[in-house]
């Protein structure tokens, strides 16, 4: 398909704002579905998550739409994985802010978006403030990003990682101003990634992953499995491996906000990545260069 029209940075907004909000999710019937689970040995988990959009208003190819993810360090569980900034929720903390954002006072949830959520009904409104909560407040330990530099365009259906018992519930947010991020020790750097980017075909390849027995996932594993991965050098940089649950969330958003789906997979383009012991924990080690 044709790279779509991202001239109007304006348009594009509306459109992301109109699309998502009118598309289905599913946070009711995955919130009750993790309840279900409570107090059992299968315990789920929830965490949100927060799909940064920016748009760069330099001139040629230093401007436009980017993405923003965070390249996770050897401190952390999947480390070297590219991912949205966010994690786990904190119940009684992110319940209490969300009160905060839920009520308009803030810029965060505002105008359009909100209306379009509230449209949802009460339960599915109060999900959607309560995971937005949670990805900004990781967002902000992560890199530091002001909350009030964010706005949301709306909410991604769920993402279900079942290696880790976790689902997650991705937002997009667009981040207003130019910020200078600042990663703790569990974020190795920031990447941002060009949205047009993402609409190049020949960037996208199979990811064969090797697993090591070992490896203390919480569920049992194939020993070897290939992925679709988008494939991305930011300048000056290594080449960098964007798969799994992110890539997913990202071709989510593409799909339901431009109408872009995953093309054929370029058969030219095959990854290896083996997975150490320590890719379930973090190896405790210094960031890899």
């Amino acid at each position: 398909m044709p790279i779509p029209e991202l001239a109007d940075p304006n348009g594009v907004v509306e459109q992301i704002i109109d699309r998502l909000g009118n598309a289905p999710i599913d946070y009711e019937e995955r919130v009750d579905f993790i309840r279900s689970r409570n107090g059992s040995a299968d315990r789920w988990l929830a965490a949100g998550v927060i799909l940064l959009l920016h748009h760069r208003e330099a001139a040629g190819s230093a401007g436009g739409f980017v993405l923003q993810l965070i390249k996770r360090s050897s401190l952390v569980p999947q480390p070297g994985d590219l991912s949205c900034p966010g994690g786990m929720l904190h119940p009684a903390a992110d319940r209490l802010l969300r009160h905060l954002v839920a009520s308009g006072l803030t810029p965060i949830l505002r105008g359009r978006p909100r209306s379009l959520a509230k449209a949802r009904g009460g339960k599915t409104l109060d999900h959607i403030s309560l995971f937005l909560t949670n990805a900004l407040r990781e967002a902000w330990e992560e890199i530091r990003i002001n909350p009030l530099n964010v706005r949301f365009l709306g909410a991604l259906p769920s993402q279900e990682l079942y290696v880790f018992s976790r689902v997650i519930f991705p937002v997009v947010g667009l981040v207003r101003k130019d910020w200078t991020f600042r990663p703790n020790r569990e974020v190795e750097r920031v990447i941002e990634i060009p949205l047009t980017a993402l609409f190049d075909r020949e960037r996208y390849g199979t990811l064969t992953v090797e697993i090591e027995s070992v490896v203390p996932f919480r569920r049992e594993v194939e020993p070897v499995r290939n992925f679709p991965c988008f494939l991305y050098t930011p300048p000056g940089g290594h080449e960098e491996v964007l798969w799994g649950a992110t890539l997913s969330i990202v071709l989510k958003f593409l799909d339901i906000a431009f109408g872009f789906t995953l093309p054929a997979v370029n058969s030219n383009r095959v990854i290896r990545k083996f997975l150490r012991p320590d890719y379930a924990t973090g190896n405790h080690g210094p960031p890899s260069p």
